[in-house]
């Protein structure tokens, strides 16, 4: 039993990345461009969902992923993001140094863990 417990802890943490881009996409995209759209509003609350649910232990309580651990996956969710995000914002005009230029890089990081951490 412990070895199920122990793969489905680590799918969970492997997920988690994935949620973290996408968040992440959106914020840049919300501060780069000074504007949102409903759609982004949504993606950014099912991030955060999706986000809370994965990391949630449910029989035993706590978290998988401590607060430390949490940013940094949004650390290393950040590269990819923003390449994502250079293709989606001002219809990819700018490349990933530009759009950094734009954006508030803590700022964005700082947002996200809020989210998540978020009652």
């Amino acid at each position: 039993m412990l070895g199920k417990n122990l793969t489905l802890g680590f799918y969970k943490i492997f997920c988690l990345p994935t949620y973290a881009v996408i968040l992440l996409v959106h914020l840049i995209k919300q501060q780069a461009e000074k504007r949102t759209t409903r759609s982004w509003d949504v993606s950014i609350n099912n991030s955060v969902r999706e986000i809370k649910r994965t990391n949630k232990r449910r029989k035993s309580g706590g978290y998988y992923a401590s607060e430390d651990e949490l940013m940094e996956t949004i650390e290393e969710a950040f590269e990819a993001a923003i390449e994502r995000a250079a293709v989606e914002a001002f219809e990819g005009r700018h490349d990933n140094d530009e759009l950094k230029q734009m954006i508030d890089l803590e700022k964005v990081k700082e947002i996200a863990l809020n989210l998540i951490n978020s009652n």
